[in-house]
């Protein structure tokens, strides 16, 4: 039976003796699941955006860009959907590093995933 981290690509992100528990865990957790769930993202953003300007698609580029950013930062409905559709594919052990410092952990997935969308742009 296949568990969740064997549905994720394995990074080659080097983990130096000096990586601390949350840069480990960003690069061998958070950055996987963000790849595994990078369509749904897309989807989820894409659907989002339309239902706020109809015509997000007709946007140029520095506009597309700025509501990106302002969505991530002050939709908290938004946020709460990616962070629990990141989390939601968590083992229990993660689960348990995630809760330890989920403030951190949250910021970091909003941060990176705010970064993914505007970098894929052209494919919403």
């Amino acid at each position: 039976m296949l568990n969740k981290t064997d549905l994720r690509e394995q990074l080659s992100i080097p983990v130096s003796d000096d990586s601390g528990q949350i840069e480990v865990f960003q690069n061998q957790t958070l950055r996987p699941v963000l790849k595994l769930q990078n369509e749904i993202y897309l989807m989820l953003f894409q659907d989002y955006a339309v239902s706020k300007i109809s015509d997000f698609n007709s946007l140029t580029t520095e506009k597309k860009l700025s509501f990106i950013d302002q969505s991530l930062r002050k939709d908290h409905a938004l946020k709460n959907i990616f962070i629990g559709m990141t989390i939601g594919m968590f083992t229990a052990e993660e689960m348990e590093v995630y809760i330890s410092s989920k403030n951190v952990f949250n910021k970091r997935i909003i941060t990176m995933l705010t970064e993914r969308l505007k970098s894929q742009m052209e494919l919403m």
